[in-house]
């Protein structure tokens, strides 16, 4: 390990003989001493005691807005308390579900003057009382102060006291020391037990091993002096004896766990912890006893490390679900195997009500009673939710004794409530129940309680995107055209795909205007970015455009009003524009760009073409930009295809490629309805799905006319 350099050695040595005191006055277990450096950011772990490097090597580094006691304590200048797994849990899920383990914690800060300096954690075993006596809080308090008056002065003096890029160790003083004779007798002891025995220190390695204990491990002193017995012996490998290694060391409580010797010897180990290291007795199994598997050792039992680690992956995947379906889904897919449920269900908080938003192992019918249950209704999951305190029912005679008139589903005898709190906000309630009775031991309730927690984290987000998703839906709704009106001699179709990021929320649009009987304007832009800003500014262009050309105003002279107005806004977002003056009686179009991508046009011999129109600014750019038009021919049979970038914009593809492509695509397709083409164009774009820009599409067929003048009609727009 880096030792510290010496300036920050000499410094940090002031604070070794305190922190020892304090250790031993307040009798903690494990302690930690926090500098916070003068960026201000993260506070970082500079001494530890009664424990390893590799078991606090997690916790050096600490944002200073992140939610632990720590950091709570530095904030408000107070101890911080915490009395049970349990409530680490409910108040810290993140630290509850890192720390699985039985203890209790106390954090205060180092203060000085009106600053904050760092802070120190304390470790005790469940054993412990309830409550520090006011004899540990008072030396608590001294040390505290006196390392703030410490800090803070080494600060003034121009030389703050800073953690090195590791933390001090400070190993245990021995209990008692022994002579040479003596220490050959304890030898000789050991030597003669019948069961192996060996020591491991703090840090996990071995220190000594009787020949029994090689015997059953099948490994000689070369291969364990020095070494964790999970890294050396390649049949311990895996989380288990890690797993209670740190437990034993964090909760000074014994813990076991028994491990298969290929190929069919099972060896029972048994860790007990002190100040010093670890005493682990290993023995074997008889032959013919029943073997662990045989017991049906349910999921997540003290000792087996699925339950946490199906929790750390179900944290990881409730990063990635996006609405409250994913979110339940997830739930169902990821608990179930590790927890062993056989009915599950999630609710969340809807205006005072609880909705049933994912179940499994529950019959509809029976569920329909609860859901939209009031949070005034008495009943376990209103309770767990309103009160935030969870309740667990060990049988049915448990539960039948808290509610009376309570419906019971099946034979099931066990059943755990547990509250979706996030930031102080009740989100919902998660029911878990069983066939058989579960004790529910505390390792395990705390572990719910941590897995709540983190659930209810990804409810709130997951609520927050489903409002948010159905907002930036009916906003765009609102900003596109409902429906196109129909113009004499136009056959038209019209696609949008939003994008896929952000809101949802997309600056691409289109519009279809008619000017008169026998003329329409069709128009297609693309505003700058995907939220809320775009759309609104999309919605601005869009009504400018509409109101110019409703007035049978001129393609270029509508961009170059439309451009004015957008200047004059000075919104910071730039927007092509395409704008096409149709008139089928006459065979005739024509068509000014701001910008835009090119239109295609399919002659009724199919004959494709991509028409390049004089290149112009964006708008929003000059005030004064000029936007000139140009004149086509728009004969019966022509089509006229107007897109924006989505549609043929791929990373690492090049624009013009893709654009012949579509073209080329265009004069080969044999659709005969505008609303099949517009399909097949959209399916030829391989857009991915979801996409990371929006699409609009517009397709125009001049037809021959057949209504006459004055007829009026819609035709549908699909989105």
């Amino acid at each position: 390990m880096e030792q510290p350099t010496a300036a920050v050695a000499d410094g940090l040595e002031r604070l070794v003989d305190p922190f020892r005191c304090v250790m031993q006055n307040v009798s903690a277990s494990v302690g930690g001493i926090y500098l916070l450096p003068p960026d201000g950011q993260v506070v970082r772990l500079a001494m530890v005691s009664g424990a390893s490097w590799r078991i606090a090597a997690p916790w050096t580094r600490v944002a200073t807005d992140a939610s632990t006691p720590l950091t709570d304590a530095m904030r408000e200048h107070r101890l911080v308390w915490v009395g049970s797994q349990e409530e680490m849990a409910s108040r810290y899920p993140k630290m509850g579900l890192a720390l699985p383990y039985d203890f209790m914690l106390a954090a205060a800060p180092f203060t000085g003057g009106t600053s904050v300096w760092g802070g120190v954690v304390f470790l005790w075993p469940m054993w412990h009382p309830p409550q520090l006596c006011p004899r540990e809080h008072d030396a608590i308090d001294a040390f505290c102060h006196g390392t703030g008056v410490l800090l803070q002065r080494a600060s003034d003096q121009g030389n703050p006291l800073l953690p090195a890029s590791e933390p001090q160790i400070l190993h245990p003083a021995r209990s008692r020391t022994t002579g040479w004779a003596e220490t050959l007798e304890v030898v000789e002891f050991v030597e003669r037990l019948p069961v192996g025995c060996c020591a491991l220190d703090l840090d996990g390695r071995i220190t000594f091993y009787n020949a029994a204990a090689a015997d059953l491990l099948g490994a000689g002193a070369t291969d364990l002096i020095g070494t964790r017995p999970w890294e050396t012996v390649l049949w311990l490998q895996g989380p288990v004896f890690e797993e209670r290694y740190r437990a034993a060391v964090l909760s000074r409580q014994p813990t076991s766990f028994t491990a298969l010797r290929p190929p069919d010897q099972w060896l029972t180990f048994q860790l007990y912890p002190g100040t010093s290291g670890i005493s682990v007795h290993i023995t074997a199994r008889p032959a013919g006893q029943e073997t662990p598997a045989a017991h049906g050792r349910s999921p997540a039992e003290p000792g087996d490390s699925t339950g946490p680690h199906s929790l750390m992956h179900l944290a990881a995947t409730l990063t990635e679900a996006v609405g409250v379906n994913d979110v339940a889904d997830l739930v169902a897919e990821q608990l179930v195997p590790a927890f062993g449920p056989q009915g599950l269900a999630l609710m969340v908080n809807d205006e005072g009500r609880l909705r049933i938003v994912g179940h499994t192992g529950y019959s509809s019918e029976f569920l329909d009673r609860y859901d939209g249950a009031p949070l005034t209704a008495d009943t376990p999951p209103t309770h767990a939710l309103t009160t935030g305190i969870p309740s667990f029912f060990t049988s049915f005679q448990d539960f039948r004794r808290a509610y009376p008139g309570a419906v019971r589903y099946g034979s099931r005898n066990a059943w755990a409530f547990l509250p979706l709190i996030t930031s102080g906000h009740p989100v919902g309630a998660l029911v878990l129940s069983y066939d058989q009775p579960r004790p529910f031991p505390p390792a395990e309730r705390a572990i719910l309680v941590s897995l709540a927690g983190l659930i209810a984290q990804g409810l709130d987000r997951a609520r927050l995107y489903d409002a948010t998703h159905q907002l930036a839906h009916t906003l765009q709704t609102g900003l596109l055209p409902k429906a196109l009106p129909s113009v004499p001699g136009l056959d038209v179709a019209a696609r949008y795909l939003p994008a896929r990021q952000g809101m949802d929320v997309g600056g691409d649009f289109y519009d279809l205007i008619r000017c008169d009987a026998t003329t329409a304007t069709a128009a297609i832009g693309d505003v700058q970015g995907h939220n809320v800003t775009a759309a609104a500014l999309m919605g601005q262009v869009r009504t400018a455009v509409h109101a110019h050309a409703t007035l049978g105003t001129a393609p270029g002279e509508v961009l170059a009003r439309t451009n004015r107005l957008m200047t004059d806004l000075d919104p910071g977002l730039f927007t092509s524009c395409l704008i096409a003056h149709l008139d089928p009686a006459h065979h005739h179009a024509r068509l000014a760009t701001a910008g835009h991508p090119p239109p295609l046009l399919r002659h009724p011999d199919g004959h494709t073409e991509i028409l390049r129109l004089p290149p112009c600014l964006l708008l929003g750019i000059d005030p004064n930009a000029a936007y000139p038009a140009t004149d086509i021919r728009f004969r019966p049979g022509t089509v006229l295809v107007l897109y924006t970038d989505g549609l043929v914009e791929t990373p690492g593809a090049d624009i013009d490629d893709a654009t012949a492509a579509l073209a080329q695509q265009l004069a080969h397709a044999e659709e005969s309805t505008m609303d099949d083409l517009a399909d097949t164009l959209i399916h030829y774009s391989g857009r991915p799905t979801p996409c990371n820009d929006d699409i609009a599409l517009l397709l125009i067929q001049a037809t021959p006319i057949q209504a006459t003048p004055g007829q009026t009609g819609e035709t549908d727009s699909r989105q």
